[in-house]
């Protein structure tokens, strides 16, 4: 249960209409007629306030300093390396953090880098969808390995994976730690699985772990690197404040290649599009995140399996014909609804002329059909009133 005293504030609805912000703008473009105080559960940003330390600490920041050219400081470097040692047990050297304004620019530059035009990049789907588009908009060949569905989770397909991995074409794969959409965390079995096929047949990975640090109690996250010195060589982990302490807008990653081959290989790709550094706000934000954000972090936590409980419990005494996905880490709820005998499109519009809008399944692959991605990092009053509107629409329906 999430205790009563929390030191912070994740109960204000804060209305982000007119803002700029692209979550409610997208919910705008599917339904102009929304009203101003309706909440979108869609793209993976929070409707929470931000951690009041990096607010403070940015608007110090400001008043003290120019806003200039900047590169990264020793104090920035330090506070990422210090949080890799401190929250993921994984010693790193600064000069194998990379910074990269966000986790999807770099895979795009490392999948660019690294691959020829027609080589085959493995993706393991249903899968977030940057994953696709780092594909098709760079000619290069999709091999999918799909997952298998459980009652209430999700397994790697290993003997796929391994007839995938064989194929003359495939280079890379691209992997996603913890997975999103269906929310699993790796276990290092898993992980030890995964990464001797590709080290057998020499596959590069790309790990996408830009949610690691949001783990649900009960389970433990292994960034990919750490399970061996042969693997670590072989990848490229992508990391970033972002999606932690909501900073996606600061547009700062950190991403870490310790083989010092593919680490220049990726920033000669990355230079070649003129970039240089990223914005002096970005530095400081993720400095002051690492270094002062970690009690908002546990909170966060708690309430983000407190939702995932809540919602849970919900669907299943009144609306039984959804299937809910165990949640392990991320903040994204993965849910089948294909027991209500909808087809996508009717789906898709029954739930908008609702004002209930989550991120369709089927953006993750044809595997998401009848499934539906829902944000939970918001007020668990905000939660529930949308449970309660799904419910009253489906029993009209």
């Amino acid at each position: 249960m999430l205790e009563k005293n929390l030191k912070y504030d994740f109960e204000t609805v804060i209305n982000r209409t007119n803002t700029g912000s692209a979550k409610w703008e997208l919910m705008k473009s599917w339904n102009p007629k929304v009203s101003d105080g309706t909440v979108p559960f869609s793209v993976a940003d929070m409707e929470f306030k931000n951690a009041p330390e990096i607010i403070e600490g940015l608007k110090t920041f400001i008043d003290y300093t120019v806003l200039g050219y900047t590169e990264p400081t020793e104090n920035y470097l330090r506070s990422v390396c210090s949080w890799m040692k401190r929250r993921h047990y994984w010693d790193i050297k600064s000069e194998w953090i990379v910074e990269s304004p966000g986790v999807v620019p770099a895979f795009f530059s490392a999948i660019k880098a690294l691959t020829e035009p027609g080589d085959g990049i493995i993706i393991m789907t249903p899968v977030y969808y940057p994953f696709y588009m780092a594909m098709e908009r760079n000619n290069r060949t999709i091999i999918k390995n799909q997952l298998i569905k459980k009652e209430d989770t999700y397994d790697i397909d290993f003997e796929d994976l391994e007839l995938k991995a064989k194929n003359p074409k495939a280079k890379i794969l691209l992997f996603c730690s913890p997975h999103n959409p269906i929310g699993r965390v790796w276990s290092k079995a898993e992980l030890e699985r995964v990464g001797e096929i590709c080290l057998r047949n020499n596959i590069l990975i790309i790990s996408d772990e830009i949610h690691f640090d949001i783990i649900m109690p009960g389970f433990k996250h292994r960034v990919f690197a750490t399970i061996s010195e042969e693997l670590s060589n072989n990848m490229i982990i992508c990391t970033a404040p972002s999606k932690t302490f909501n900073l996606a807008g600061l547009q700062v990653s950190n991403i870490i290649i310790p083989n010092k081959q593919i680490r220049e290989a990726y920033v000669k790709e990355a230079q070649s599009n003129a970039f240089v550094s990223l914005n002096i706000l970005g530095y400081k934000g993720c400095e002051i995140a690492y270094n002062e954000g970690e009690s908002w972090l546990e909170e966060l936590i708690n309430v983000i399996y407190h939702n995932h409980l809540v919602l849970k419990k919900y669907i299943e005494e009144n609306i039984p014909k959804i299937k809910v996905f165990d949640l392990q880490g991320t903040y994204l709820q993965w849910m089948d609804f294909n027991g209500l005998g909808l087809n996508k499109d009717e789906l898709e519009k029954l739930l908008h002329e609702a004002k209930l809008f989550f991120d369709e399944g089927y953006v993750f692959g044809e595997e998401g059909i009848g499934f539906e991605r829902m944000n939970l990092a918001c007020p668990t009053n905000v939660l529930f009133n949308a449970l309660e509107k799904l419910r009253k629409l489906i029993d009209r329906n």
